[in-house]
């Protein structure tokens, strides 16, 4: 049997279930007011103004390929953009954008609300479309390499932006950076729901709870999910 690396840790006093649901059903509150807030912001951000995206084309499977085509006829886009190191293998390219993206392995809900999901990449198409089939994406996978100066707009890759299109053209609606990405990590909010979080230096925990040593996306220094997908030895 493989040992439990959390064997030892810290944990919570133990208490009656009485006194537990208690101190749950205050923290209940507490979520719900979250929810609440985060449901206003979202109703701030569906009135947000746009602005028109000047016409650019991007490289995919079939070459040049203009951003209002990537839209694969739906209404909404959905475009993250992803980091690249030239040169680099595989496991060498952009943990944290690799983290963001390797979870959008199902887009069937998102096509039923009239969304595509694509990525667009800093690197070449040939290079980081064939990383993309190594990571088995689903999704749509283009280059951004020439088209930077008009959807990059002087910010750096690593974001996610929305857009809207109407006929033929097409329009910039949001755009976040930084923790806003979260948005696509399933497993960090679903790590947030259990006793030990993330497991990161940063979170506020008691004293004794289990840190992850080293880089957040790596086990053992090795990049998480380019590693186990690496032939074994």
């Amino acid at each position: 049997m493989t040992a439990n690396p959390l064997s030892g840790a810290a944990s919570p006093p133990v208490v009656d279930r009485q006194t537990w649901l208690r101190a749950r059903d205050e923290l209940l509150a507490r979520e719900k007011a979250h929810t609440r807030e985060g449901d206003a912001i979202a109703a701030a951000r569906r009135r947000l103004p746009m602005t028109l995206v000047p016409p650019v084309a991007v490289q995919g499977p079939g070459g040049r390929t203009p951003l209002v085509d990537v839209f694969e006829g739906r209404s909404l886009l959905i475009g993250y953009f992803h980091m690249w190191h030239d040169g680099a293998p595989f496991e060498g390219q952009c943990e944290g954008c690799t983290f963001s993206t390797c979870h959008m392995q199902l887009l069937d809900y998102l096509h039923a609300r009239d969304v595509t999901y694509a990525v667009f990449c800093q690197g070449p198409y040939p290079d980081s479309a064939a990383f993309a089939r190594f990571m088995g994406y689903p999704f749509p996978w283009y280059s951004a390499r020439d088209a930077g100066p008009v959807l990059v707009d002087g910010r750096d890759f690593g974001f996610i932006a929305c857009y809207l299109r109407d006929g033929d053209q097409v329009y910039e609606t949001y755009w976040t950076t930084g923790r806003g990405v979260e948005a696509l990590m399933t497993s960090y909010h679903a790590l947030d729901l259990t006793m030990y979080g993330r497991q990161e230096s940063w979170e506020d925990s008691p004293a004794g709870w289990p840190r992850v040593s080293g880089h957040p996306w790596r086990l053992d220094g090795r990049p998480t999910a380019q590693w186990s997908r690496l032939p074994r030895g």
